[in-house]
C-alpha cells in the first residue's frame, strides 16, 4: 500500500459515514466538509486517506487531525505533511492518534510551542444537570467590540499568545464576527461588560463543540461558568444534538464545573501547538 492521497467530492459520502461513527471527537472536521465538502483546491483544508476513509483519514488544515489509522498510516500522513509547507498551526484529536503522528513529525517541525497530552473530551447528549444562567444569550453583531475584549482576554489566558499578533487583529475579528453572526457566539453582559461568554466553534449534524468558555477574573468562583456553560449547553441539546468540549487534564476548577452540568468523559484529546 503506497502513501496517502488527498480525497475529493466522489469520497464525500464514505467519509461522512465513517466520521458518524465517532461523532463527537471528530466533529470539528464533520462540520467542515458537511458545509464546505471535499473542494481539491483546498481551500478550507484537505483530507487525506492511505487505501480508503474506512481504514485511515486525515484533515489537514489550520489544523492537522489524525482521524482514523494505524501506525503506518500515521507514517504515511506525516510524509505528506512533511513534503509540503507547514500550514497548520497545531496537531489535535485523539490522542491514541495524535502522540503517535507527532512522535514522526516533531523530528522535522522541532519542538512545540506547547504539548498538552492529556485532554480529556466530554460529552453531553441531555438537559444540564444544572439550572442553566437565563442571562446568557446570542451575541449580537453590533456588540462584537465589547464581546472582542472578553474574546481576546480569553484566547490570550487560554493559548498564551495575543490573537491579535501578525495582523493588528483583522484575523481574529472577522472569525469572531463570523461566530457572532452564526448566532454561535453567547455571553452575559453586566453593565454592558462581558462577564461570561462561550462560542459553539463547531457544528456538525450530530454535535455541537463548545469552546471559549471565559469569566470575567472578577466573577471567578460564583458560579457563572458553570450556568452559562449549562445554558449553551442545553442549547445544544435542544437542537437535537450531543454537545461536547475538551478540556486540559490540570484544569480541576473546569473539570469541576463540566461534570456538575453533567458532561462526562468518553475520550481523551491531545494538543500539539506549534505557533
Amino acid at each position: 500500500m503506497s502513501g496517502a492521497r488527498q480525497l475529493a467530492n466522489r469520497d464525500l459520502t464514505q467519509v461522512l459515514r465513517v466520521l458518524d461513527t465517532d461523532p463527537v471527537a471528530t466533529c470539528m472536521v464533520a462540520a467542515r466538509l458537511q458545509e464546505f465538502g471535499l473542494d481539491q483546491r483546498g481551500v478550507y483544508g484537505e483530507l487525506w486517506s492511505r487505501g480508503g476513509p474506512g481504514d485511515s483519514l486525515c484533515f489537514s488544515g489550520a489544523n492537522l487531525v489524525p482521524l482514523r489509522g494505524g501506525r503506518d498510516d500515521l507514517r504515511a500522513f506525516a510524509e505528506k505533511a512533511i513534503k509540503g509547507p507547514r500550514v497548520c498551526s497545531s496537531v489535535v484529536g485523539r490522542r491514541e492518534l495524535t502522540l503517535p503522528l507527532w512522535e514522526l513529525l516533531a523530528a522535522h517541525w522541532g519542538a512545540p510551542r506547547e504539548l498538552r497530552d492529556d485532554q480529556p473530551l466530554l460529552a453531553l447528549d441531555r438537559p444540564a444537570a444544572i439550572a442553566p444562567d437565563l442571562r446568557v444569550r446570542r451575541v449580537r453583531p453590533e456588540e462584537i467590540d465589547r464581546y472582542l475584549v472578553a474574546a481576546i482576554a480569553m484566547f490570550t489566558e487560554e493559548i498564551g499568545i495575543d490573537p491579535r499578533s501578525g495582523d493588528g487583529g483583522r484575523s481574529y475579528r472577522r472569525r469572531v464576527a463570523g461566530l457572532i453572526e452564526s448566532g454561535r457566539a453567547w455571553a452575559r453582559f453586566e453593565d454592558g461588560e462581558v462577564v461570561f461568554k462561550a462560542e459553539v466553534g463547531a457544528l456538525s449534524r450530530r454535535t455541537g463543540q463548545i469552546q471559549g468558555v471565559w469569566v470575567h477574573p472578577d466573577k471567578r468562583g460564583e458560579g457563572y461558568g458553570t450556568s452559562g456553560t449549562a445554558a449553551v449547553a442545553n442549547v445544544v441539546v435542544s437542537s437535537g444534538r450531543t454537545a461536547s468540549l475538551y478540556v486540559n487534564c490540570y484544569n480541576d476548577v473546569a473539570r469541576r464545573a463540566y461534570a456538575k452540568v453533567g458532561f462526562r468523559q468518553i475520550a481523551t484529546f491531545a494538543t500539539v501547538l506549534l505557533d
